[in-house]
């Protein structure tokens, strides 16, 4: 066998772009943002309960109840403990409206187009809610969505203000990556992924990837990073040039 032989490497069979949304895709977070869209839109009325939305906060700062809860908690204030899901689907309509008309990164949407150009399947990971997560998807044209989802019971036509399953972050964001690869019949050996997101939460996605990019980065991020040697952009400078 001729020693200088070179032997390609193999090509794998699966090519995936895995974007977080809010503040990666979004220039903001997008869930106090959908609420405030609704209440003001739907029951005046709650924007009364704001205080205890604060205090909700606080209580969180204080470790007194965790990320999931604190979701649950103003999103039961601010649109109720439970509602229909033909009233709230065109404010979610609406809501992916204004995000897409002026609340994305432009860097952002360039770089979704490149990876679909060199045909890499786009998975959005989210913690937002499915609620409204799916509407914004559909404007991106993304079809592979992991956002968290709402207790919406089969047949009934209520969504109720309660997580179904753990909220899509940091772990169990990752978990629901390796489920999203399982049933879809991808290896980790025989995938190549890029991975997006501008949180230190996302530490598991991002160095699950072989090209992990942390996108206009939070402070805790931007420190990892580079111990990770990880890629740092900023997009909101792209955005200026």
């Amino acid at each position: 066998m001729d020693d200088n032989l070179v032997v390609p490497e193999p090509v794998p069979a699966h090519r995936i772009a895995m974007y977080d949304m809010d503040r990666t895709i979004t220039r903001a977070g997008t869930y106090s943002g959908f609420l405030m869209h609704v209440v003001r839109r739907r029951q005046q009325w709650r924007m009364l309960l704001t205080p205890l939305v604060g205090l909700a906060g606080v209580a969180y700062s204080l470790r007194l109840i965790d990320r999931s809860r604190l979701k649950a908690i103003n999103l039961r204030l601010l649109v109720g403990p439970r509602f229909r899901r033909d009233e709230i689907a065109p404010l979610a309509e609406s809501y992916a409206d204004q995000v897409i008309a002026r609340g994305l990164h432009s860097a952002a949407l360039e770089q979704l187009e490149a990876d679909r150009a060199a045909g890499y399947r786009v998975l959005l990971a989210t913690a937002s809610f499915h609620l409204y997560v799916d509407a914004i998807a559909r404007r991106l044209g993304i079809a592979d969505v992991l956002a968290t989802r709402l207790d919406e019971p089969d047949g009934a036509d209520h969504v109720h203000a309660r997580l179904s399953g753990d909220n899509c972050y940091g772990d169990a964001k990752f978990a629901r990556i390796s489920d999203w690869m399982t049933v879809n019949e991808i290896t980790r050996d025989d995938a190549h992924i890029r991975a997006y997101s501008d949180h230190v939460s996302d530490h598991p996605m991002l160095h699950f990837a072989d090209e992990a990019v942390a996108t206009t980065p939070s402070r805790g991020l931007k420190r990892l990073a580079p111990q990770m040697g990880w890629t740092v952009v900023d997009w909101r400078a792209a955005k200026r040039r």
